[in-house]
């Protein structure tokens, strides 16, 4: 049995913290990085992640082993927290209610980290109004194969619809693969307004750069760099400021001002390098609450579509049906009842998995078992799903054989792994609803 080191005290602001066994290894691969260097980490730039999630709900993404481990959210507050810690009660879509942890200052900070929290899942509200967010968040997100230099070019194009009516967005990069523009507004909107708002803006950018931008929620139907509008709906929540990601090297989502985007590298931002630049040149973020702006000019937009005939964008599959949006369904598997039916795109299945690097090596031995047909393959045939679970995400890899005659397409087989974690729940509720 493996003997845990001792815990390490820290003092806050007068107040203490625990952080249990400081010397275990959060990234083993690349960067060597303990638990107390990550807690380290965010108390180095305490203010501007702070500024982040301050007063605002959170979610806890816990990877207690670890960030080559896999992860789970819990969105209740642990029973066992420090009486200094607030908490507020949410309701979600589906009904249920939840007490969420609010972090108010570096102590607070600090014991979410210790939690296992590597990244910072922030709600886009604050703690005295949790119905109406100050907050619209434009994720920028590329299909896999598109380059960063892309996804430069359409935060540019979000810049500048924005400056158009009267926004301003703050720029920081995913700590990924892609980018988030953040926009503080009024908090006098609800999510659903919210969301709306999130549509229009989507699908401007979109004409504005058609060969660059996507505003399609499925997949199959998406090119170049998708802004995700869904991330404005109610109980969803992307990583904040200064979260870092679970990634070889430890890279952090760092704030950006506009004049950096166009030469920025993201994986210039880990760990390692951001607490001495945050020191030296302090959190170009930190005027983001002075001028809250309006959404009233991106609403009348999503009237003028509506006008259009362009209605409801597709929720995620877990909300209710709402009023106006077209078939929740993807336009593969869509039966038209218009005279000319919508294509349908003939996709297989190739790996599921809850690990993406074995369903990505699944993904790889298909390629090899089918060499001649992935030779035919565009880069946006390959579409990586991450699937949400009732406590987690896995990935689910599929193959679009558009581009392969239809008598070389393979047929489908049993998937690579075949690892889908809700199958089990699925089937258990299709069988309750035909009894």
């Amino acid at each position: 049995m493996v003997k845990e080191t001792a815990s390490k005290v820290l003092s806050l602001e007068g107040r203490e913290v625990h952080i249990t066994n400081p010397d275990k290894l959060y990234f083993s691969s690349q960067a060597r990085v303990t638990k107390l260097d990550l807690v380290n980490y965010y108390l180095s730039v305490a203010p501007g992640a702070l500024a982040g999630i301050q007063d605002r709900p959170i979610v806890l993404k816990r990877f207690v082993n670890g960030a080559e481990g896999e992860a789970f959210y819990q969105k209740r507050a642990p029973d066992k927290r420090p009486p200094w810690l607030r908490t507020v009660t949410l309701s979600f879509p589906s009904g249920r209610i939840a007490e969420e942890v609010v972090v108010d200052d570096a102590a607070g900070l600090a014991w979410i980290v210790n939690l296992g929290c590597i990244e910072l899942h922030p709600h886009p509200v604050r703690s005295g109004d949790l119905d109406h967010p100050d907050e619209l968040r434009i994720d920028l997100d590329p299909i896999p194969g598109v380059g960063w230099d892309d996804v430069r070019r359409v935060a540019l194009e979000v810049q500048a619809l924005l400056e158009e009516l009267g926004l301003r967005g703050w720029p920081k990069t995913s700590g990924s693969r892609g980018m988030h523009v953040n926009v503080r507004i009024e908090p006098r909107w609800t999510f659903t307004e919210v969301r709306r708002a999130a549509v229009a803006l989507s699908r401007a950018v979109e004409r504005r750069a058609p060969t660059l931008a996507s505003s399609k929620w499925w997949k199959e139907e998406r090119h170049g760099v998708f802004l995700d509008y869904n991330q404005n709906a109610k109980d969803r929540t992307t990583c904040s400021a200064y979260s870092v990601r679970p990634l070889p090297d430890a890279r952090v989502s760092t704030p950006l001002s506009w004049n950096e985007v166009p030469d920025c590298d993201p994986a210039d931002f880990t760990i390692f390098t951001v607490p001495p630049h945050f020191a030296k040149m302090g959190d170009p973020h930190s005027n983001m609450n002075e001028a809250p702006g309006s959404l009233e000019k991106l609403l009348d937009l999503a009237e003028k579509d509506e006008a259009a005939g362009l209605g409801d964008a597709p929720w995620p599959p877990h909300f209710r049906k709402m009023e106006g949006e077209a078939p929740r369904v993807m336009p593969s598997r869509a039966k038209s009842a218009i005279k000319k039916p919508r294509i349908k795109m003939p996709l297989i299945v190739v790996a599921n998995s809850p690990d993406k690097a074995a369903a990505l090596a699944g993904l790889e031995r298909w390629k090899k078992k089918h060499a001649q047909i992935a030779s035919l393959l565009a880069v946006d045939d390959v579409l990586v799903d991450s699937m949400r679970g009732r406590s987690s995400t896995w990935t689910r890899i599929r193959v679009n054989l558009r581009h392969v005659p239809e008598a070389q397409r393979p047929q489908q087989e049993t998937p690579d792994p075949d690892d889908d974690p809700t199958r089990e729940w699925r089937e258990r509720w299709k069988k309750k609803a035909k009894q």
